[in-house]
């Protein structure tokens, strides 16, 4: 009688009981990549909001609009910058404290339901400007930018539930990969509606204009689902019925985990890092086409070049996913910090349109991967118990890099009388917030948050 790999019988009991212990780890595997890819979807979502809203078309609209309010260029530029900030001060307070509350009633889907709804609404609602409303405007995109980031909150908070501690650093850098895809994919679509709205039965730029703010909300509903569908909701040890009394008691649980930040020495040190250059990447996101504008740069060509930085950035972001297997997460994250800074000098002498394209390219190489790396090193050394309340820090961190860079930028360049100067100076961020993150040991940080989840 023949045997198995193994030296195991080839008998019909034998193979059968080897195919019943198969069969059971073939499907939670199969459950497994399911959950992980429905949760990496939210990314493919919501990157229509970063891509064509926050990127590339609104803020060159939102320019039309000051300018149309006769404002200079310049000055356009940096109500730009201030308006990102604005808008983003609310998640940056309240996102701690909405954390803290969300891990003690449990429902992280729920309030992550809440939050799409209000960027769909937001982001819908763009479509209807005129263009005499310079201050709506505004305060409109203040509130789809609110919805996008306060649920990133809760979107990054399943990170830890969904993926397994091994597979991490893998999950995070699929769900920023399906994101430059989604967002990818929608901004080809927008820019063929800008190029050529009659193509698509469109009257006019215009329509087409309004047509892409709306199909944000469309995109961002539709591919949320397969989240809301497929990923299970976390069951909280620590759950409580909902009450005004749990306002108090996410206040108190916040007030106790800074009075032992300490205790979360390395951690604590990772969010100073993380902040600090996470404001050098989300202030050149945020500028890119305005300041490509006041350049003199035509938005067709940055659409162009955008669309590279999307389609780059899918492969790339995977790239980095194997880059930190070689390497680890934190040097991968340092190599693209010391990318960024060329990239910070580059954009001084940025002229024309190629010089735009090959930032663009340099950008979709590393921005992806730095910002998927980041979340799932802070996601290994955060307590599972305590998700949502940690993630709320990290967001913050995230809502301040839409606060003080674009701040800096604005009042540099105006100081200056030229945005050169605004770009250049985001490179003390990048250097500060390296030299911050070589000093974090991400080691001692595991063992913590390992500890704190025994202790729960």
């Amino acid at each position: 009688m023949g045997s198995l790999p193994g030296g195991h019988p080839a008998d019909p009991d034998h193979h059968a009981q080897r195919k019943g212990t198969r069969v059971p780890a073939e499907a939670a595997e199969r459950d497994y990549r399911r959950v992980v890819n429905a949760w990496a979807m939210y990314d493919w979502a919501n990157s229509a909001f970063a891509a064509i809203i926050l990127t590339a078309v609104f803020p060159v609209y939102y320019r039309s609009l000051a300018t149309t309010a006769g404002y200079a260029a310049e000055d356009a530029t940096a109500y730009w910058a201030y308006t990102t900030s604005l808008s983003l001060l609310v998640v940056a307070l309240v996102g701690p404290v909405l954390g803290a509350i969300v891990d003690i009633l449990g429902g992280k889907k729920q309030f992550l339901g809440v939050a799409l709804a209000l960027g769909a609404f937001g982001s819908l609602s763009l479509a209807f400007l005129g263009k005499d409303t310079f201050l709506l405007g505004a305060l409109v995109f203040a509130i789809a930018n609110l919805g996008f980031a306060g649920g990133n909150i809760f979107y990054e908070a399943l990170l830890p539930d969904v993926a397994r501690v091994d597979d991490i650093d893998r999950v995070s850098v699929r769900g920023y990969a399906l994101g430059y895809l989604g967002g990818g994919l929608l901004l080809i679509i927008n820019s063929f509606w800008l190029l050529r709205p009659d193509w698509f039965w469109m009257p006019d730029r215009e329509f087409a204009l309004r047509a892409s703010f709306a199909s944000v909300a469309v995109w961002w509903v539709v591919f949320a689902l397969p989240l809301f569908c497929s990923v299970p909701e976390p069951v909280s040890r620590r759950r409580t019925p909902v009450s005004l009394s749990v306002i108090t008691k996410g206040l108190q649980q916040l007030h106790r985990t800074l009075s032992r930040i300490r205790h979360y020495k390395e951690l604590a040190l990772f969010l100073l890092a993380f902040w600090i250059y996470n404001d050098g990447i989300g202030t050149i996101i945020k500028i890119a086409t305005a300041y490509g504008d006041e350049i003199g740069i035509d938005h067709n060509q940055m659409l162009i070049a955008l669309v590279l930085t999307q389609l780059i950035g899918f492969p790339c972001t995977l790239g980095f996913g194997l880059l930190a297997r070689l390497l680890s997460a934190k040097q991968a994250i340092l190599l693209g910090l010391a990318a960024y800074m060329i990239i910070s000098i580059a954009g001084f002498f940025m002229t024309n349109a190629w010089h735009f394209y090959v930032l663009a390219v340099a950008v979709g190489i590393v921005q992806g991967g730095t910002q998927a790396l980041s979340r799932s090193l802070f996601a290994t050394m955060v307590p599972k118990t305590r998700t949502t309340e940690f993630f709320g820090f990290y967001s913050t961190g995230e809502k301040v890099a839409g606060i003080v860079g674009p701040t800096i930028f604005g009042l540099v360049g105006q100081l200056t009388g030229s945005s050169r100067w605004g770009i250049v100076s985001v490179i003390v961020l990048f250097i500060a917030g390296a030299a911050l993150l070589w000093r974090v040991n991400e080691r001692e940080g595991r063992r913590v948050a390992e500890a704190e989840e025994d202790c729960a």
